[in-house]
């Protein structure tokens, strides 16, 4: 199989390929609406090697982006005997960068974990622990991974992260670096990809400082600063589970769009403003709601817009969605 990797995506050199990323929403909500949950494909802009941010939702998203011609691009080996929805799984994406061990972010990874081709999972060691000890324990699924109840099947190679140290993704052009977040009790991660000179940064679910009582994200924006200064910085993927008019005492470490505006004038003081000018902010884990009324997704992305000071360029996405973004 990886023979096929290399004559089908091995035309260039790692590196080589244009400036910017491309960004495929595999899934776009939080919480109940399984199949679509917290995920995106991220790979340099022409060069479809690349890893997810969580993977709530894999096949049914890539099935998604599938029926949208996102992959088209992508030819299947003639000997491969994969559709592209499972070349891409099995062949294109090189691995996951998971930001915490809650079930919507990472049910689509335990599921097509039978299927799967062997690939690292990215984490801080309290989420692979956590992932571990949760999910691939024999009782809940099968042990894919390299350690815990036995047998190891080790599909999956467990890759501990040390926040704020960037390392070389293996089998991509791309590096990333960790930075810890925090989500109530748990601790959660924002992803911080960079190749040919842009970057991404992906974070996963997370509180606001003055709430969650200490200064995870404002550590965040003072890492990226420099590259939002510099113009590098080239979207940020945050999350929004519910509309503004939400008390802080039930956030349940979360953000809202008035808390996104708090974090944005944060990143805008370290950075200034004018550098910001632009920035694709991409909204992920809105919340499906089960009661009558708009959309909530419809209604964060009025309050993003209509409130918006710095000229950021805002974008709730749906599921199968591709764009790049940066290659400027």
């Amino acid at each position: 199989m990886r023979t096929a990797i290399a004559a089908t995506l091995a035309l260039l050199p790692l590196g080589a390929w244009a400036e910017g990323f491309t960004i495929v929403t595999l899934g776009a909500r939080g919480g109940i609406e399984d199949g679509n949950l917290s995920a995106f494909l991220i790979h340099p802009a022409g060069d479809p090697r690349g890893v997810t941010c969580d993977a709530g939702s894999l096949v049914s998203g890539l099935r998604a982006a599938e029926e949208a011609g996102v992959f088209d691009g992508i030819a299947v080996p003639e000997d491969s005997g994969m559709t592209r929805v499972g070349h891409v799984l099995t062949d294109v994406i090189r691995g996951y960068f998971i930001s915490h061990a809650h079930l919507d972010h990472v049910a689509g990874l335990v599921i097509a974990s039978p299927d799967d081709s062997a690939k690292p999972v990215h984490a801080l060691p309290s989420v692979l622990e956590a992932i571990e000890a949760t999910y691939f324990n024999w009782t809940a699924w099968p042990n894919f991974g390299p350690s815990g109840v036995e047998p190891h099947l080790g599909k999956y190679a467990y890759v501990p992260l040390v926040p704020g140290e960037a390392i070389a993704v293996e089998g991509t052009a791309m590096t990333a670096t960790a930075y810890p977040l925090d989500h109530g009790p748990v601790e959660s991660t924002a992803f911080l990809f960079e190749a040919g000179g842009d970057a991404v940064l992906c974070l996963g679910d997370t509180g606001p400082d003055r709430v969650e009582g200490g200064a995870k994200l404002r550590a965040l924006w003072q890492a990226v600063a420099p590259l939002a200064a510099s113009g590098a910085l080239k979207a940020v993927i945050i999350e929004s589970s519910y509309p503004s008019d939400r008390p802080d005492d039930a956030l349940f470490g979360h953000l809202t769009p008035a808390l996104i505006y708090e974090e944005m004038d944060v990143l805008a003081g370290l950075a200034g403003a004018e550098a910001l000018r632009g920035l694709e902010v991409i909204v992920s884990h809105t919340k499906y709601l089960l009661t009558e009324g708009p959309l909530a997704q419809d209604v964060m992305l009025e309050e993003l817009k209509t409130g918006d000071r710095l000229g950021l360029t805002y974008r709730i996405p749906e599921q199968g969605v591709a764009w790049t973004v940066g290659g400027d």
